[in-house]
C-alpha cells in the first residue's frame, strides 16, 4: 500500500485510531501523574534510531507515542498541574489540530486563504470585543506572547524614530530606550536585542509592594535619560506579571505616556482574558488607550501552544514597520481588501491557520462557558491564597495576583534556611508526581509558585496541593 496516497477507508481508520487515543488520554489525565521523572539518555535510548527507510504500521507508532511521548511528558492538561503559565488545551481544538493539517492553508494573505484571511479578521474582531479595545483598531494572530511583543516594539520603535528606521537603521534614530518594570517578562528585552535597539536601552522600573512598576521611579529613570541625551519612545504595562499576576494601573501608565510621548504597549499575554470575568474588568477601563496589546489564546483561552496574538490600535503604524514588496508576491488582479497580506503587518512570511482552533474553541464553546472557566480559576487561586493564609505552616508572599499564588512552606520554630528548604520542597514534589509548581523571587525570598490554568481544577485540587506540600516536606525530614 503506498502510503502517501491512502484510500478514504484507511484515513477513516487511522483518524478513528487517533481520536481513540486522544479520547483515552483525557479520560485517564486524573490518573497519570503529572510528570514521571527521568533522563535525557533514557529517552534517547528508547527514541535513538538510524533514518527509518521503510515504514511502520500505525497502530505501532499510536503505541510509541503514548508508551514514550506522552508517558515521559510533563502533563499541562493534569488538573494539578500550576507551573508556569501552561494551557491544558480542549478535546475539540486537538480534532482542530487534524482538521487544520488536512486544508494545510498558508495563511500568508488573502489570495493565498481567502477564508481563511477572513476567519482570523473576526477572531481578531473577538479578541477586541473580549478586551474592549477599539473597533478600527487592527492585528493579527502570531506564535506566542514573545512574537506578539517584538511585533508591538517593531511598531513603536518606527512610530517614534525621528527618521525612517526602517529604511535607514537604528543608528539614525538615535539612543531609543524603552521601559518596563522589574517584573516584566524577559522577551521585551530579548526584542529590543533583536531590533538593534539594545537590551542595555530597556530600563528596568523597580514595583511598589504591589509588584506594580513605581510610578516615581519611572518618571526619575525618564529624566535621567532625557537628561543623557537618550529618546525615550516606549512604555510596556504588564496586564498580569510572570511571577505573581500582578497588574499595572494601565491608566496612569497611559497619561504618563501621552505626557511623555511615548508608545503605551500592553503585555497582556497571561492576563489578557482575564476580563472575560466581570469582576476583572475595571482592570481593563483604560485598555483602549494603549498603542499596542500583546495577548496569548494558548494561554487563558485554553488554545494548543502555538496562538498569539498583537492588536495596534493604528494598523497604520504596523504598516510602516512591516510593508514589504517584491515581484513573487504582488497581488495581481486584487484590490482593497483582497489584496490584504499578514505579512505587512507581522514578521512572518509562512503563517499556519492559527485561527482555526480559535474559531473552533468560541463557536463550540461559547464565550460565555470561557467565562465561567476563568471565573473558576481565579476562585482557585483565591481559595488557595485563603488556605494558605489559614495554615499556620505557610505564608504567602504576595498577594494573589489574577491566578497565580506566590508562597513558601515555613514551619513553626524552623531556624534553618527557608530558601534552600523550599528549594528541596520543589524538586521533591514536582518529582513526586501528583502535584507541579514551579517557583519565582519574591522581594528576595525563594516561593513556591503556582499558575491555576485549567478548567479541570477544584478546589479540592487545591486541598491536595497543600497536602503534597506538606508531604514533601515530611518525606525530606
Amino acid at each position: 500500500m503506498d502510503k502517501l496516497i491512502l484510500p478514504p477507508e484507511e484515513i477513516r481508520s487511522l483518524g478513528r485510531a487517533a481520536v481513540e487515543q486522544i479520547a483515552a488520554y483525557y479520560d485517564t489525565l486524573d490518573e497519570r501523574p503529572v510528570l514521571i521523572p527521568t533522563t535525557s539518555r533514557a529517552l534517547r535510548d528508547l527514541l535513538d534510531e538510524p533514518l527509518p527507510q521503510n515504514g511502520m504500521d500505525f497502530d505501532t507508532l499510536l503505541r510509541i507515542l503514548d508508551e514514550v511521548i506522552a508517558r515521559y511528558s510533563r502533563h499541562s492538561a493534569h488538573p494539578r498541574f500550576f507551573g508556569y503559565i501552561s494551557s491544558p488545551g480542549t478535546p475539540v481544538t486537538s480534532v482542530g489540530a487534524m482538521l487544520a493539517a488536512a486544508l494545510n492553508i498558508n495563511v500568508t494573505c488573502w489570495r493565498s486563504g481567502p477564508a481563511a484571511t477572513d476567519l482570523e479578521h473576526v477572531t481578531i474582531d473577538w479578541m477586541k470585543q473580549i478586551l474592549g479595545y477599539p473597533a478600527q483598531a487592527g492585528g493579527l494572530l502570531v506564535s506566542g506572547g514573545s512574537m506578539a511583543n517584538f511585533a508591538a516594539l517593531a511598531a513603536a520603535r518606527s512610530a517614534k524614530a525621528t527618521g525612517n528606521v526602517v529604511r535607514d537603521g537604528v543608528a539614525a534614530a538615535g539612543r531609543m530606550c524603552a521601559y518596563v518594570s522589574s517584573a516584566g517578562h524577559f522577551s521585551i528585552s530579548k526584542a529590543a536585542g533583536m531590533l538593534g535597539i539594545g537590551e542595555a536601552n530597556v530600563r528596568s522600573v523597580p514595583t511598589n509592594a504591589q509588584m506594580q512598576i513605581d510610578l516615581t521611579a519611572l518618571e526619575r529613570l525618564v529624566q535621567q535619560d532625557l537628561a543623557a541625551g537618550y529618546r525615550p519612545f516606549c512604555l510596556v504595562a504588564n496586564a498580569g506579571t510572570t511571577a505573581t499576576g500582578a497588574f499595572d494601573p494601565i491608566g496612569e501608565l497611559a497619561e504618563f505616556a501621552r505626557r511623555h510621548q511615548l508608545w503605551l504597549h500592553v503585555d497582556a499575554a497571561y492576563g489578557g482574558f482575564a476580563a472575560l470575568a466581570p469582576a476583572m474588568r475595571p482592570l481593563f477601563a483604560h485598555i483602549a488607550e494603549a498603542d499596542s496589546v500583546a495577548l496569548d489564546p494558548h494561554k487563558w483561552l485554553y488554545l494548543p501552544v502555538g496562538c498569539g496574538c498583537v492588536l495596534y490600535r493604528d494598523p497604520a503604524t504596523a504598516h510602516a514597520a512591516f510593508s514589504h514588496a517584491a515581484d513573487y508576491t504582488r497581488a495581481i488582479g486584487l484590490e482593497r481588501d483582497e489584496a490584504f497580506a499578514f505579512w505587512d503587518y507581522g514578521p512572518e512570511l509562512s503563517r499556519p491557520f492559527r485561527a482555526l482552533d480559535l474559531w473552533l474553541l468560541v463557536k463550540y464553546v461559547g464565550a460565555a462557558r470561557l467565562a465561567q472557566a476563568v471565573e473558576q480559576n481565579l476562585d482557585c487561586a483565591r481559595y488557595f491564597g485563603e488556605l494558605v493564609e489559614a495554615s499556620g505552616d505557610c505564608e504567602l508572599l504576595a498577594p494573589v495576583g489574577l491566578s497565580i499564588f506566590c508562597f513558601r512552606y515555613a514551619p513553626r520554630g524552623y531556624t534553618g534556611d527557608l530558601n534552600a528548604l523550599n528549594e528541596r520542597i520543589l524538586v521533591k514534589l514536582q518529582r513526586a508526581g501528583s502535584s507541579y509548581l514551579s517557583n519565582a523571587m519574591v522581594h528576595g525570598k525563594f516561593a513556591l509558585r503556582g499558575c491555576v490554568l485549567n478548567y479541570r481544577t477544584t478546589r479540592r485540587d487545591m486541598e491536595v496541593l497543600l497536602e503534597d506540600v506538606r508531604r514533601a516536606y515530611l518525606d525530606l525530614t
